[in-house]
């Protein structure tokens, strides 16, 4: 299994809490890519432009991608959302 394949299947298991359906199944997220130093990058989409678990989903997102060996660092870019750029820094922190 690629390191990609891995990713993908670890963000398949975060469970959107209002619809409780695989974040994975919702597309929310896109763009996802390694590089070969295993830095991933990824477009987050909430499901809503003011979703109220915009933030819960996006620490998951990023928490479950970073406990993947292999990974080196995770750059998130929220897309869709009303408080897109507050999320993208709080992301940058976690």
């Amino acid at each position: 299994m690629t390191l990609k394949e891995k990713i993908e299947d670890a963000l398949g298991k975060i469970v959107h809490p209002g619809t409780k359906l695989s974040i994975m199944r919702m597309k929310v997220v896109k763009d996802l890519s390694v590089d070969d130093e295993g830095v991933v990058t990824l477009t987050y989409r909430p499901s809503s432009p003011v979703s109220s678990f915009a933030f819960q989903i996006g620490r998951d997102i990023k928490k479950s991608i970073q406990q993947i060996e292999g990974v080196k660092g995770v750059e998130i870019k929220v897309s869709g959302y009303n408080r897109g750029k507050e999320l993208m820094e709080v992301l940058k922190q976690a």
